[in-house]
């Protein structure tokens, strides 16, 4: 009789030890399915991975009209900085018609510093929308509006 009382203790034990196992295996499972995964070295090495910007990302360019009324015919000088381009980037001015951006004849380049200027005849009557582009990059400056009377 003394043999068998340790048999179903034994069975006991080792059932639940199973069970504990089980459970924790599948806890960890579950837990580890909706963790992210970390970065490996091979990677990104010790340090965190991270985007870095693109270069279009960190360029951009202000702009200031000289005015913002202006005669049919008249000119308009267009002053600001860019920041994250090269000195002699091109730049253009476009206006805003149909909802596209269309490139006007008024070119410039980056000087020193990284200002610019440049002067614009505007024909067409009514409020026009200006923006300042670097040429062959997706950087643009804030639009600003023109009235030509």
């Amino acid at each position: 009789m003394h043999r068998t009382h340790r048999h179903p203790a034994s069975r006991a034990l080792a059932a639940g030890a199973l069970s504990l196992a089980l459970l924790s295996a599948g806890s960890a499972g579950a837990f580890a399915a909706g963790a992210k995964p970390s970065p490996s070295p091979s990677m990104c090495g010790m340090k965190p991975c991270m985007a870095s910007p693109s270069p279009s990302a960190m360029a951009s360019i202000t702009i200031k009209p000289s005015t913002t009324s202006v005669n049919a015919g008249g000119s308009v000088t267009f002053t600001g900085r860019t920041q994250g381009l090269k000195v002699g980037w091109p730049l253009v001015l476009q206006h805003q018609k149909a909802g596209k951006w269309i490139p006007l004849k008024a070119t410039t380049r980056t000087k020193n510093g990284s200002s610019y200027s440049l002067t614009a005849k505007l024909n067409t009557v009514g409020n026009e929308h200006l923006r300042v582009s670097a040429v062959g990059k997706k950087v643009y400056s804030p639009a600003v509006t023109v009235n030509v009377t």
